[in-house]
């Protein structure tokens, strides 16, 4: 599920610098949020940390863009191999399942 920011906003400017996927950045009126970017924090936090420092909640889940949280953890791990490749390092490994730990 990515997250959307809702025409709430006030463009406080907090929300952008929390996001570890570059996913929130200035639209034309309001920051928006580039859901092919967005894992809701999933690979980096326990929960969203846009939604944490919004301090009018104007930011749920995009229901345009339901997610299952394996498919949240796919896309960090691409947007992390990405990220490795541009920086010439190696690959990022798949996380324990709580069965093989």
């Amino acid at each position: 599920m990515a997250l959307l920011i809702t025409d709430e906003c006030i463009n406080c400017d907090v929300c952008e610098p929390e996001c570890p996927n570059q996913a929130i950045s200035m639209g034309p009126d309001i920051y928006r949020i580039d859901p092919s970017r967005c894992t809701e924090c999933v690979g980096h936090f326990d929960t969203p940390q846009c939604v944490q420092v919004c301090p009018v909640d104007c930011i749920p889940v995009d229901p345009q863009h339901v997610e299952t949280n394996a498919t949240l953890w796919a896309k960090y791990r691409v947007l992390q191999l990405g990220a490795q490749k541009a920086a010439g390092e190696g690959v990022v490994p798949e996380p324990l399942s709580s069965a093989s730990r």
